[in-house]
């Protein structure tokens, strides 16, 4: 009964959230300058008032902002995400078909970020002042410090142009069956390397060095002292005792940062032409398509708020004490 209340109590604290998100998100975006009527006007090439005025009423925009945001509100309720005024598409359509794309590549980029950042990380604090501590110190400085475009633009010339050993754009080769078999899954994965690699190399470094901190500090704990006082293989005192505690700061700040990576794969997919959410919020800011826009960033929301909780619920699997308390 206590598990279920605070499971209840859980969503709703994440549907109030995500409402607040909503609204917050409605009113920055329609408080921006420019005309979504006037873009679609000047694409065009012209347009006259009257059509402009039957625009307007047709998407609503005529109305006073509260009464927008009120049918809006409305529309979400029935899994409505509007129209887009680019595209002359269902939203939630349009979400839908780039979802599995932009999963796979901040999926892929965080998972490989976190399994080895804290790989490395145990690693360089075993051996504080060792050769290879201070290597993935300077990496992971060297990986925190460089801005995502800039990581993508030189792997592009140094993987793709120089050595074109990975591909430049695209999830697929123009000569892809895409039926699903091996052939196309190694073909994605091929197409994958550069997008998920530039995206997760930042986070790698601050993983590693959060790691190894982290590390260091539990490893000066009393426990592990008398671990080590009982005649436990060096092995088993830092993989079976130290670990646990060790990454309990990761988890907690991939967790976090979670909304960070979303906001990360805009520019990797609008470096590599990757169709995900990212090239679709990217070319919707650009034309002023409010109804995309919206709808990634609930979307995002949404991630976001699942991602904390599973956070949580790691937290209560890793650390047995949690779940107790």
């Amino acid at each position: 009964m206590n598990m279920t209340r605070t499971l209840l109590s859980r969503l709703l604290q994440g549907l109030a959230l995500v409402l607040a998100v909503v609204v917050l998100n409605f009113l920055l975006v329609h408080a921006a300058p420019g005309d979504p009527v006037e873009t679609i006007a000047g694409a065009s090439g012209g347009m006259s008032d009257e059509l402009k005025a039957q625009l307007r009423s047709q998407y609503g925009l005529d109305q006073p902002l509260p009464v927008q945001l009120g049918i809006y509100l409305g529309k979400i309720v029935q899994g409505d995400l509007g129209f887009s005024y680019f595209f002359n598409l269902p939203v939630a359509g349009l979400i839908a078909e780039r979802i599995p794309a932009t999963l796979l590549l901040v999926v892929s980029a965080v998972l490989a970020a976190f399994v080895i950042g804290t790989t490395l990380g145990v690693l360089s604090a075993r051996k504080p002042n060792g050769l290879l501590s201070q290597t993935i110190t300077v990496l992971s400085l060297v990986g925190f410090a460089a801005p995502v475009f800039w990581t993508g633009i030189m792997l592009v010339i140094l993987l793709a142009s120089v050595w074109p050993i990975f591909p430049v754009s695209g999830l697929r080769s123009i000569d892809a069956t895409g039926g699903g078999g091996a052939r196309d899954m190694l073909d994605v994965l091929h197409h994958l390397v550069l997008p998920a690699l530039t995206l997760g190399l930042v986070y790698l470094a601050q993983y590693s060095r959060l790691a190894r901190a982290s590390m260091l500090d539990v490893l000066g704990a009393d426990y592990i002292r008398t671990a080590r006082a009982k005649g436990l293989s060096n092995r088993v005192v830092l993989y079976k005792h130290a670990l646990r505690n060790a990454v309990l700061p990761v988890v907690t700040i991939l967790g976090l940062q979670f909304g960070n990576v979303m906001a990360g794969a805009i520019l990797v997919e609008t470096v590599f032409n990757w169709p995900g959410l990212g090239r679709l919020a990217f070319e919707a800011v650009l034309r002023r398509d409010y109804p995309s826009v919206l709808g990634v960033l609930l979307f995002s929301s949404i991630v976001v708020v699942v991602m904390n909780q599973l956070t949580d619920l790691c937290y209560r699997l890793i650390d047995p004490r949690i779940k107790t308390s």
